[in-house]
């Protein structure tokens, strides 16, 4: 599959790249998504969720009133989890959430994560830019004459370029990542796939034999 390679204002360039096979045209395995999916999901998870039980909660030391003779439930503490501000039955503790993935499996789900978005047509590649200073309003110039200011897009870049992160990181609908750590999830959760130029050589380069 060849695709054009367009200029920052929108206009085609005239040159064509070639989207490579082994990367973008593989037999996807949804599987291997739905895993890679679920880990990175679950190492989002901070962990640090706590609430106190029963033996945590303060007060509560004195039985409320006598066991007998008052005609209603007896009670030994007014911290028991049936009362308001008692202890929590079996509350949340922090815990590790964090999972891992095979090697093999995560590069499997990124590059059909890729090929799905080769086969709908979510990719569009741009020439190498930057800008002299971070500047959100370049940026969206960029986007609005690609005609992408109104799409969730993901920006992937060969190297990290601080000027570029910096003039896209204020825009809601622009993720800007390098090419090398953008994941399955990364990829999928987003309407375009823009690359740039090096940054499609670095991929094509990177997973051809893998």
């Amino acid at each position: 599959m060849k695709l054009d390679i367009y200029k920052i204002d929108g206009t085609v360039s005239g040159r064509q790249v070639e989207l490579n096979p082994d990367v973008f045209a593989i037999k996807p395995n949804n599987h291997a998504i739905y895993l890679a999916v679920k880990v990175y999901l679950a190492n989002q998870r901070q962990g640090t969720h706590k609430t106190k039980e029963r033996s945590e909660v303060r007060g509560g030391g004195r039985k409320p009133w006598r066991q007998k003779g008052r005609g209603t439930a007896r009670a030994g503490t007014i911290r028991s989890p049936l009362w308001i501000g008692g202890g929590t039955v079996f509350g949340p503790k922090p815990r590790d959430y964090s999972l891992k993935l095979p090697k093999k499996v995560k590069t499997l789900a990124k590059l059909s994560a890729l090929t799905y978005k080769a086969q709908n047509n979510q990719i569009m590649v741009v020439e190498d830019f930057t800008f002299p200073e971070p500047k959100t309003k370049q940026m969206y110039n960029v986007l609005e004459a690609l005609k992408l200011d109104q799409t969730k897009i993901l920006l992937l870049t060969s190297t990290h370029n601080e000027n570029i992160y910096k003039s896209g990181r204020n825009i809601p609908t622009l993720n800007i990542l390098e090419a090398r750590v953008a994941s399955a999830y990364d990829i999928l959760n987003s309407k375009v796939l823009l690359i740039q130029e090096s940054a499609l050589e670095l991929i094509n380069k990177k997973f051809s034999n893998e």
